[in-house]
């Protein structure tokens, strides 16, 4: 066994948990070698979709997952694994009446949920340390049988106008008959991990828990995978000398690992391979059909078993106990309210001659989860403020538990994957030029940050910039890296496109990053500028890239597609345009004066230490202002309505503006920097240009040359709307009877509610009105709508342009707020504010309510729920209700930073801008 380190914290020092990430970041000790890097869902995704007519959905269904092995990646429960994703360990339970064991989180593929894909279970991410030293999963699971078929069958009749139909709908959880179980990893060492499993009965009455830790490999041998050229094995061996028997698995990368458990416990074993007859109908004793035991032997095995007084249980599972999956089977029964616990530890193993080697599962055991719990709470006390209530305290925590057990293992070789495995049937001509075949570049093999573990167990580009904001919070180096991994020359394509996400890698996402490396950087210090050249320098290629795809007219003013924000307007902006018509886009345009002005940004940064870099800041700044003065001469501001909206033109000449109020009309507000004296009297050349340019081409001074003196230094707005434009905007984006909820802004104003936009195309009407909640129409599968609800990543940008304005103006514009309210605020202040309402969001109101459960009792009264904090994809325009993907707490883990900005102002880079 590995020495155990659970040194005590100096209190002179940093804490533990941050020495062991600077060990980690000097490759000095492999802490983040072992992590939840398991996602919660493989079925249903693109890569194990091997159909002709890309239907990744039936293809891999949830009721093959059981009995089929994955190709790519692998999924579980409370799971976790190496960062090759060569070894899991996770979680499998039985309450006596399920048709299966739960081994995985159960959902709705996305035909069959009334509003897209949906998961059906509940748990929670609730901490986690960056190294994951010290990690908590939690879920509830019910006592009686899980209602498989009622939630597919009640969906499938609800419609689009209906609410998906939950778990807690059914009354399953009534009189609180389901069990509680909480999982605690702890990392005695850097493989040494310890696994303590809490069973809560909180039922009324006796009930029995069959608990399954299970260990597999990754199913490697099946396919050829080049990195693994040897089979790997698992086996039982007995305990010796008092000791508990141990699940023995050897890889040829691993080396030898080892699961101990208690002694109470049958060791169960079969093989991580496809279960041919009952997936594909194979007879068995064909050729080539094996193995005798497959994956879902221990599932066949316990219920079997069970059901049939042990009889038909034990053809499932190997007697030799051998295989390259295992499971130490506990039988569990408890009185109401009554707990127990699991213990068991997978450790790398140094042979001591024929002497058994102690694992301590008892005192060592518990000191070990005592110290390293006590190490997280010290971490995250960093974070802390006087000022930081508990309540804010708890949220902020749980936003980067989910952020960290957001990390998941993700292969895929685009390549390989279109031309089939070698050892499998040759795929279709037709399938060879379907999804993602101009990617055949891209081979991924990494641990990255996931959107959501259950509904998108993918990376998504935007998604994933803003991730890396509260990442830097608490494990900086982490956060660079991913910004950088998308940068990648087997990511990026050559053409300079950044890979959006699996489903198309094509589609176009926000170009965010370079504002992401920006707040990285600053939360980081500001002093790694190696990291701003690493990713500036492949920005170019992507910001080319945008300029030469993105701009068909080639007058500055964008199209770019759907931007992420999905069905925000009346029709689909990705296609659908009848001919010879382009819908020039108010958002894509402010995404592309706010990547030049980030670019600047850098560029500035960078120049202060190697003067070349003041020639493409020239640049940057000179795009951003022919990008700034386009939206206006393109037609994109109207000023009768002193709003900005997308514009159809017709090749006739005609333009017709989308006259749509929603957040493709509040982006431009993100589109500002300030430019202090001080910074141009640093850089000369830059400074030479820029008033050559200002001086010789005066229609731009209206973006670029506006001054102002505060507190007597003198700084210049570079912006989209400049600051009389800015108090037109304002006072309808801070009425409350348009964008302004109690909890943030809406992405499409209240307005049209009672006044829906409808557009005539080719014949047909497009109508788009106010909708707070789910999606009532199928645009982009119709699991998510931006035609009402709130959405943090563009209230994020909005608050940080905000600011920007506050920096140049100062306490000297006074803006009504709420508009119609008298009471007038700076900039500043409105900020603030908006900060506050979106973190009002998770933490409790004067009545002990969180808004993001809704109106559900159980979630808001009950103390096994209500401090469970669930961070969704978005939430309801009016009462926060969360909404989407149940677990999104990538970009919504923003709220972290907003918590941090607001306890800690002079933390984490707030003023630190160019």
């Amino acid at each position: 066994m590995t020495a155990v380190t659970t040194e005590p914290l100096d209190s002179a020092s940093t804490t533990a948990e941050q020495r062991r990430l600077d060990a980690a970041n000097r490759d000095e000790a492999a802490w983040r070698e072992w992590g939840p890097y398991v996602s919660e869902r493989a079925w249903g995704t693109v890569r194990e979709d091997y159909s002709e007519n890309g239907d990744a959905w039936n293809y891999f269904p949830f009721d093959d997952a059981k009995s089929r092995a994955f190709r790519w990646s692998e999924d579980g429960l409370a799971a976790i694994s190496d960062k090759n994703q060569y070894l899991c360990l996770g979680l499998s339970l039985w309450n006596e009446r399920d048709p299966i064991l739960k081994e995985r989180i159960f959902g709705l593929n996305g035909p069959q949920g009334n509003h897209g894909e949906d998961a059906k279970d509940y748990w929670w991410y609730l901490d986690s340390t960056p190294t994951h030293s010290w990690m908590t999963w939690r879920y509830h699971y019910p006592q009686a049988e899980f209602p498989y078929a009622d939630l597919i069958a009640e969906n499938a009749r609800r419609d689009r106008s209906e609410a998906e139909y939950e778990l807690v709908d059914t009354g399953i959880f009534d009189d609180d008959r389901y069990w509680a179980i909480t999982v605690d990893y702890a990392k005695a060492d850097t493989d040494d991990l310890l696994m303590r499993i809490t069973i809560d009965n909180r039922g009324p009455e006796v009930a029995t828990l069959h608990v399954l830790p299970t260990l597999w490999f990754r199913n490697t041998w099946s396919w050829e995978d080049p990195t693994v050229t040897s089979r790997p094995s698992m086996t039982w061996r007995d305990g010796e000398g008092g000791q508990p028997g141990r699940i023995i698995a050897s890889h040829e990368h691993l080396g030898e690992m080892t699961l101990v458990g208690q002694q109470n416990s049958t060791p169960l074993f079969c093989d991580n391979e496809t279960n041919a007859e009952r997936v594909f109908g194979v007879e068995p004793g064909a050729e080539g059909v094996e193995p005798a035991y497959p994956k879902d032997g221990i599932n066949d095995y316990v219920i079997g078993g069970h059901r049939d007084g042990g009889q038909a249980g034990d053809a499932f599972v190997c007697p030799d106990r051998i295989g390259t999956k295992a499971a130490l089977h506990h039988v569990v029964t408890l009185a109401p309210g009554e707990k127990t616990e699991i213990r068991v530890r997978l450790a790398a193993v140094e042979q001591s001659g024929d002497e058994p080697v102690v694992v301590d599962l008892a005192d060592e055991f518990a000191s070990i989860i005592e110290v390293r719990q006590r190490e997280a709470n010290e971490f995250f006390e960093c974070l802390s403020t006087e000022t930081m209530t508990d309540d804010e305290k708890l949220v902020v925590r749980q936003a980067i538990a989910g952020l960290m057990w957001g990390k998941q293992f993700f292969h895929y070789d685009v390549e390989r994957w279109l031309n089939g495995d070698p050892t499998g049937p040759m795929p279709s001509e037709r399938r060879k030029a379907g999804r993602n075949h101009t990617w055949i570049h891209l081979n991924n093999h990494d641990v990255i940050s996931m959107p959501d573990p259950w509904e998108y167990p993918w990376y998504a580009a935007w998604d994933l910039a803003f991730h890396c904001i509260p990442l830097a919070q608490v494990d900086p180096e982490f956060a660079k890296s991913q910004l950088i991994l998308l940068l990648r020359e087997w990511y990026m394509h050559p053409n300079g496109a950044i890979p959006a996400y699996e489903w198309n890698f094509s589609d176009v996402n926000p170009p965010v990053h370079a504002l992401a490396a920006l707040r990285v950087f600053n939360i980081d210090g500001a002093q790694d500028y190696s990291f701003l050249i690493r990713v500036f320098s492949k920005l170019l290629i992507n910001f080319t890239w945008w300029v030469n795809r993105q701009d068909s007219e080639g007058n500055n003013v964008f199209e770019g597609g759907f931007l992420g924000l999905d069905n925000i307007g009346p029709i689909d902006r990705s296609g659908g345009l009848p001919e010879g018509t382009v819908l020039e886009q108010s958002d894509g345009t402010a995404w592309m004066a706010m990547y030049c002005l980030g670019m600047l940004q850098i560029a500035l940064i960078l120049a202060d230490h190697d003067p070349i870099y003041q020639d493409v800041a020239t640049k940057f700044f000179e795009h951003f202002a022919y990008i700034a003065d386009a939206i206006d001469k393109q037609g994109l501001w109207n000023e009768e309505d002193g709003f900005y909206y997308d514009v159809l033109r017709f090749n006739d000449g005609r333009t017709e503006p989308m006259r749509v109020r929603s957040m493709v009309g509040l982006l431009p507000l993100c589109a500002a920097a300030t430019l202090g004296k001080t910074t141009l009297d640093r850089l000369p050349e830059f400074a030479e240009r820029f008033h050559w340019f200002l001086k010789n081409k005066p229609q731009y001074e209206r973006v670029i040359g506006a001054t102002h003196v505060r507190e007597g230094n003198e700084g210049r707005l570079f912006s989209i709307v400049h600051p009389e434009r800015l108090v037109n905007i304002l006072a309808t984006m801070l009425d409350e009877d348009e964008f302004l909820s109690p909890y943030g802004l809406r992405s499409l104003s209240k307005h049209h509610d009672a006044n829906p936009y409808t557009v005539n195309l080719g014949g047909a009407d497009f109508t788009v009105g106010y909708e707070p909640a789910e999606s009532t129409t199928n645009l982009f599968g119709g699991n998510s709508n931006w035609r009402g609800p709130l959405w943090f990543p563009v209230n994020y940008m909005v608050i940080e342009g905000l600011r920007r304005y506050a920096r140049y103006l100062g306490d000297d514009l006074l803006v009504e707020y709420p508009t119609g309210s008298g009471e007038m605020l700076t900039i500043t202040a409105i900020a603030d504010d908006l900060c506050w309402r979106l973190t009002r969001i998770f933490l409790r109101n004067d009545q002990g309510r969180r808004p993001v459960f809704g109106d559900v009792a159980l979630f808001q009264d009950d103390p096994q729920w209500r401090d469970s904090v669930p961070f969704y994809e978005y939430f309801h325009g009016d009462t926060a209700r969360g909404l989407g993907a149940g677990h999104q707490t990538g970009w919504t883990a923003l709220v972290a930073d907003l918590i941090v900005q607001m306890r800690q102002p002079d933390v984490g880079g707030r003023w630190r801008y160019r």
